[in-house]
C-alpha cells in the first residue's frame, strides 16, 4: 500500500473537527494556561496587608492613648494592619490561638509611670508564629512605629543627634524613657513543611476528588453505566448522592492517611490527642465531601473524556493557590482574595492549620466546617438539579 497525503489530511481534518467542537476543550487549552499565570503571577511575594492585630490597652492613659493613635496611623496609612480592641488579655489570646487575629499589642498596667520615671516602657507584640510571612512583616512594622515614636520622643526633650549622646553598643543610643518592644511568639518555631501539611492534606482529598468526581465519573456515564441505574427504581437524587458519599469516603481515607503520615515526618505535636484526632475525622470529612460534590456538579454535564482530563492541572492550580496553603492570602491583590472566599480549598488549610498547628478546639474550625457543609449541600443540590437522565 502506497503512502497518502489526503489519507492522512482526512485523519488531521477529523481530529481537528472534534477538537474545534469541543468549546470546553478549546478553553482549558487556551484560556486557562493565561489563568494560571495570573494567579501564580500575584499569588507569591505581595505585601501583607489588612491583618487583624488586636489591641489591650491596660494603661488607660493619655500616653497610652498615644501608642493606639501610632497604631491607628499605621491602619490608615500602608494598611498592613487592622487595630482590634479588645477590653480583656484571655479574649485577645483565645482569639489569637484560634486564627480570628494575627498578633496582639498589649500595653501593660504601669506603662505611663515607667514612662513617667523613664525606665523604658515596654510594650509587647505577641504573634501567632504558625505564618512566618505575617509575623515576620507585623514585627518589622511594629518596631517601625515603635522607634517613630521614639524619636518624636527624643525630638521633644530636644537632646541633641543620637550620635552625640554617651552611649556603648548597638542599643546603647535608646534613652531611659524610651518604648521598647517586646516580641513574645505564641508556638515554638514552626518549619515550614508544619506549614505546608494542611495544603498537602488538601491536595490529597482533591485528587480522589478529580479521579472520583472528574475521571470515573465521566468515564462511567460515557459506558452507560448511570443509565443502566436509572433504568431501576433508584431516583438520579439517590445515583447522585450515592456517589457523592463514596467518593467522600474515598476522600476521608485519602485525607486520614496524609495527616498521619505527614504529621508524623513533619514533627506535630500530641498529633494522637483523642480530641484533635476527631476533630480531624470531622473536617477531613466534611472538606471531602464538599470537593467530591464540588467536581461532580462541574462534570455533571460534561460527556467529553478529554475535559476533565486536560481541565484537572489549571483548575489543581486555581484553586490550590489561592486558598493560602503555600503563601497567606493577606499578600492577595483584592480580586484574588475574592477567589480565595469562595474557595473550598481555603477554609479547608484553615480549619487544618488550625489544629494542627495552633492546637485549637472546635472554637477554630467551626466557622470552616459550617462553611465547606454549607457548600456541599448547594453544589450537591445543583448537582440533582442538573443530571441528565439521558446519555
Amino acid at each position: 500500500m502506497t503512502f497518502s497525503l489526503s489519507r492522512m489530511w482526512a485523519l488531521v481534518e477529523r481530529d481537528l473537527r472534534k477538537f474545534f467542537r469541543s468549546p470546553a476543550l478549546m478553553m482549558s487549552s487556551m484560556v486557562f494556561p493565561m489563568m494560571q499565570l495570573i494567579v501564580l503571577g500575584y499569588a507569591f511575594g505581595g505585601k501583607i496587608t489588612n491583618v487583624k492585630v488586636g489591641v489591650v490597652d491596660q494603661d488607660h492613659t493619655e500616653e497610652s492613648w498615644q501608642v493606639r493613635e501610632a497604631l491607628a496611623g499605621v491602619t490608615t496609612g500602608p494598611k498592613m494592619f487592622q487595630a482590634v480592641d479588645y477590653n480583656s488579655m484571655p479574649d485577645a489570646m483565645d482569639d489569637l490561638r484560634s486564627g480570628v487575629i494575627g498578633a496582639v499589642v498589649d500595653i501593660p498596667e504601669k506603662f505611663s509611670r515607667r514612662a513617667y520615671a523613664q525606665d523604658q516602657p515596654r510594650i509587647a507584640l505577641i504573634v501567632d508564629n504558625t505564618d512566618q510571612f505575617v509575623s515576620s512583616s507585623l514585627e518589622s512594622e511594629l518596631q517601625s512605629v515603635v522607634d517613630q515614636m521614639n524619636t518624636n520622643l527624643i525630638s521633644e526633650l530636644d537632646v541633641g543627634p543620637v550620635s552625640q549622646l554617651n552611649t556603648t553598643g548597638p542599643l546603647a543610643s535608646r534613652l531611659p524613657g524610651e518604648i521598647a518592644l517586646n516580641i513574645v511568639e505564641v508556638y515554638p518555631y514552626i518549619e515550614y513543611i508544619k506549614y505546608l501539611l494542611p495544603g498537602s492534606i488538601a491536595m490529597a482529598i482533591f485528587i480522589v476528588a478529580m479521579i472520583g468526581g472528574g475521571i470515573t465519573f465521566i468515564d462511567d456515564k460515557s459506558r452507560g453505566l448511570h443509565e443502566g441505574y436509572l433504568v431501576t427504581p433508584i431516583h438520579k437524587a439517590e445515583l447522585v448522592m450515592g456517589l457523592d458519599l463514596a467518593g467522600a469516603i474515598k476522600g476521608l481515607m485519602a485525607g486520614l492517611v496524609i495527616t498521619f503520615i505527614g504529621g508524623l515526618i513533619a514533627g506535630i505535636p500530641r498529633l494522637w490527642d483523642p480530641a484533635r484526632l476527631i476533630y480531624l475525622m470531622v473536617v477531613v470529612a466534611v472538606a471531602s465531601l464538599c470537593m467530591i460534590s464540588f467536581m461532580f456538579l462541574l462534570m455533571v454535564r460534561i460527556d467529553d473524556p478529554l475535559v476533565p482530563r486536560a481541565i484537572f492541572g489549571v483548575l489543581n492550580t486555581l484553586l490550590f493557590f489561592p486558598s493560602g496553603a503555600i503563601y497567606p492570602t493577606y499578600g492577595f491583590p483584592f480580586w484574588l482574595r475574592w477567589i480565595s472566599v469562595v474557595d473550598p480549598f481555603t477554609y479547608t488549610v484553615q480549619a487544618l492549620r488550625n489544629l494542627l498547628l495552633r492546637g485549637s478546639g472546635i472554637e477554630g474550625i467551626y466557622r470552616d466546617v459550617l462553611i465547606l457543609g454549607g457548600f456541599a449541600a448547594v453544589m450537591i443540590a445543583g448537582s440533582i438539579a442538573l443530571f441528565k437522565r439521558q446519555i
